[in-house]
């Protein structure tokens, strides 16, 4: 076998090159769509179920929340723990899955077996974002000058925050600081029982005049015209102007038993920044298995885009944390040890095997390997990171193609007839073949030592899984290119 693959590399070195060069293509291909972290994505598949309930107190929110949802929940597929907290008028599950199943099935399966959860009425069941713990890829500021942190913080939920969504691959945007903006109605209850009002008809008023309503429509002609009320408010004023009631015929307005002020919600916290005691920010979360360059470059392009013709004039975003500092610093680190690594063994093979050709043949095998490593990450789906692109050991690496490149080396030197074409090709081919089942066997050797890896699970496996693919995907290339280019190069 070995041998009719280095009679093929030696007779038809057309389809090699070309090969090579599509290799060369897809590699370069697959760098390109391979996303990249600084580390590794340790989480497992959880699912998170936050549920609401206002103002009630823990000991409630235990007893008529919590207990009946983990009730329904118990029992999922692949389902290995279950960890509940419950706080004031909230309660949280957190689920945690094993590998048999995906963050797609998992949500699917909860949302499921959460419909036939008995709950009070006013609870509000939701999903956490499908995000992990590492999907922080960006932080920022609003920041304008004149402008108040109610403002700021209407303009973060109103526009930011559903501009930022909109781009593929954010799963949350999370917003701190800033007064969220209310309207406050506050009753005189001397006026009210002078009219002989009651809250319960304010309440319902104030409702009722917070509505648009549809209507019929008018025909003339040819053309009909749609008739609805719009009732939404938009200012105090208008809040003010809202009809409660009838007293002796003249009606009665929240204006004449009630003061309207503008106001917010109660804070619970606050965001400083430097000097300043309160601003507005962000925290951008990436949905789990994204590619984290290309969300930040669709990010960043929506930024700019806020920035210039959407926010109003003197409001801007400001980042303090970038994910893709750390992505580049990672890349340069690694490429930079890699570059140094591989001018390290281009040195050593020169000086041992005393030809610049013979040195700069195995050379030429060191990038091929690490566009092997890239296919083989993007066909398993593995993002690349220090730790995985950290594991190329080129001196493995290049074993195959310096034992090959030194028996051919060897074979050539007792050669006698070194004119003769048709010689000089046995020669090679004769050198390649009688290393070439040992070749072939000692990388088997060096990749099933890996195979222990392969077999860990959750943490251990998603730390050093990826590992084990890097270097069997550049040892297969390696062993590829060695009985077929290096041949051929010689």
């Amino acid at each position: 076998m070995i041998k009719r693959v280095v009679s093929f590399a030696l007779h038809q070195p057309l389809f090699v090159v070309l090969m090579t060069i599509l290799f060369i293509g897809g590699g370069w291909a697959a760098f390109h769509s391979l996303p990249i972290e600084a580390f590794p994505d340790v989480s497992d598949i959880q699912v998170n179920v936050i549920t609401l309930y206002p103002g009630r107190a823990p000991e409630e929110v235990e007893k008529q929340v919590t207990m009946p949802i983990e009730t329904v929940l118990n029992g999922l597929p692949h389902m290995i723990r279950m960890f509940s907290h419950t706080q004031f008028g909230l309660s949280f599950i957190m689920l945690t899955f094993d590998e048999r199943t995906t963050d797609t099935q998992a949500r699917q399966q909860t949302l499921e077996r959460l419909g036939t959860a008995d709950l009070p009425q006013g609870v509000q069941v939701q999903l956490a974002p499908l995000s992990t713990a590492i999907g922080e890829i960006y932080r920022y500021t609003l920041k304008g000058e004149g402008y108040t942190t109610r403002e700021l913080r209407t303009l973060q939920d109103w526009v930011v925050e559903r501009n930022f969504r909109s781009v593929p691959g954010v799963a949350d945007v999370v917003t701190f600081g800033g007064l969220i903006k209310t309207y406050e109605v506050n009753p005189n209850l001397a006026r009210m029982r002078y009219y002989g009002l009651s809250l319960q008809q304010l309440y319902t008023a104030l409702g009722r005049g917070n509505a648009n309503v549809g209507g019929s429509k008018v025909t003339q002609g040819s053309q009909q015209y749609l008739i609805r009320g719009v009732g939404l408010l938009r200012s105090a004023d208008e809040i003010k102007s809202i009809v409660i009631a009838a007293h002796n015929g003249t009606p009665i307005l929240v204006r004449d038993i009630a003061e309207v002020t503008l106001g917010s919600v109660p804070v619970e916290g606050i965001m400083g920044q430097d000097d300043v005691d309160d601003v507005v920010a962000g925290i951008v979360l990436m949905r789990k298995g994204e590619n984290p360059s290309e969300v930040l470059k669709g990010l960043k392009a929506r930024i700019q885009l806020l920035n210039t013709s959407i926010l109003p004039k003197g409001v801007r975003i400001v980042s303090y944390y970038d994910r893709t500092w750390l992505i580049d610093t990672t890349l340069h680190t690694v490429f930079k040890n890699l570059a140094e690594g591989a001018i390290l063994v281009t040195f050593v093979l020169l000086l041992f095997l005393g030809n610049l050709r013979a040195a700069a043949i195995v050379a030429f095998i060191i990038p091929l390997s690490l566009l092997a490593t890239f296919i083989g990450l993007t066909w398993r789906g593995i993002p690349a990171n220090l730790l995985s692109l950290g594991a190329m050991d080129f001196g493995i690496i290049v074993d195959g193609a310096v034992i090959v490149v030194e028996n051919v080396f060897r074979r050539l030197g007792d050669l006698k007839d070194k004119g003769n074409k048709t010689a000089f090709r046995n020669a090679i081919e004769s050198a390649t073949v009688e290393v070439g089942r040992p070749t072939f066997f000692s990388m088997l050797i060096i990749i099933a030592a890996h195979i222990p890896i392969f077999t860990l699970q959750r943490h251990e496996g998603r730390i050093f899984a990826p590992m084990a693919w890097t270097v069997t995907s550049a040892l297969v290339g390696s062993l590829l290119l060695s009985l077929t280019l290096v041949p051929l190069l010689c």
